[in-house]
């Protein structure tokens, strides 16, 4: 995405009452991007997308407010545009200072409290939907299209082994409640090992709670190795006060949300400091992740 044009800065300025600049993209370089507010000295965030995007970025809205209301760690909207004037759907957040760098070396507080933060997640209300309008969800990152990616560009026979065992299975615990939907530690914000903010909420809907549950299990295994996701499982059933129901299922459903060449997530990996990951390094990692949870489900 380009830097923000004329017209979508000026919709910024009038939010921030201030004529605004850019500083830089905060991730690979583009959108979101971070400005500034002269006079007020006030610093903002700028999410730009596309108008195929309106609804991603409406759901996102909607769900950074819902999570505000439940005193999740999430920026303040500031403003929110559909796009009919500015040619781009924009959202204006709060900024918030800490970093997403994922540590090179593994630290299981970090995990345990990633873990915990998807139980936070996941123990928010649903919203009524006479007030609040979020997707139902049934796995990460659901607006891309995971199958169709497999069949056009070739799977292994590891994702191929994954999608029929998800077909055949169905998950024992149907309850729903609030996901994030893409939750892993590039979407957080840390100082030190306190987490300190939740970002990037446009896959956020109503699902199961291993949803998210997966999705950062699955993250830490393609970190630090499949055996770190035990990490996480701890610090999940710790803030939940109850074990976690069907691990090994969700477990898959997130590793299947990945794409065929793991090669595609080097350069976000790399934005947050790990450009030790390797494709090769990553596909055996989500190989391994995905062959235990697999002989665990098909028990």
């Amino acid at each position: 995405m380009p830097r923000p044009n004329r017209t979508t800065l000026a919709w910024a300025a009038a939010v921030l009452a201030g004529e605004v600049t850019v500083d830089r993209g905060l991730r690979e370089g583009g959108s979101p991007w971070l400005i500034h507010a002269a006079g007020n000295l006030k610093s903002a965030v700028l999410r730009v997308a596309p108008l195929a995007n309106a609804e991603q970025v409406r759901t996102e809205v909607v769900a950074m407010r819902h999570a505000a209301t439940a005193r999740l760690p999430v920026p303040e909207v500031l403003g929110h545009n559909g796009g009919a004037a500015t040619r781009f759907a924009l959202v204006l957040t709060s900024y918030l200072a800490g970093s997403s760098q994922i540590p090179v070396e593994l630290d299981n507080k970090q995990l345990r409290t990633l873990g915990a933060t998807a139980a936070r997640i996941s123990a928010v209300d649903v919203p009524s939907p006479s007030l609040v309008t979020l997707p139902a969800r049934t796995g990460p990152i659901e607006d891309v299209d995971w199958a169709a990616l497999r069949r056009k560009h070739g799977a292994l026979p590891m994702l191929r082994r994954a999608a029929e065992a998800i077909a055949r299975a169905e998950p024992v615990d149907t309850k729903v409640g609030f996901v994030h939907g893409d939750l892993w530690h590039g979407n957080t914000l840390w100082d030190g090992t306190e987490l300190t903010a939740i970002l990037d909420w446009d896959a956020a809907g109503i699902g199961s709670p291993g949803i998210d549950l997966g999705s950062v299990r699955c993250d830490a295994a393609l970190c630090y190795g499949p055996s770190a996701a035990s990490e996480v499982l701890s610090g999940w059933e710790g803030e939940a006060g109850r074990p976690a129901s069907d691990v090994a299922y969700w477990d898959v459903v997130a590793a299947l949300a990945s794409p065929p060449d793991m090669g595609w997530v080097r350069p976000a990996m790399a934005d947050q400091g790990r450009s030790d990951l390797t494709a090769a390094l990553l596909t055996e990692r989500r190989e391994a992740f995905l062959d235990q949870a697999l002989r665990q489900l098909e028990q």
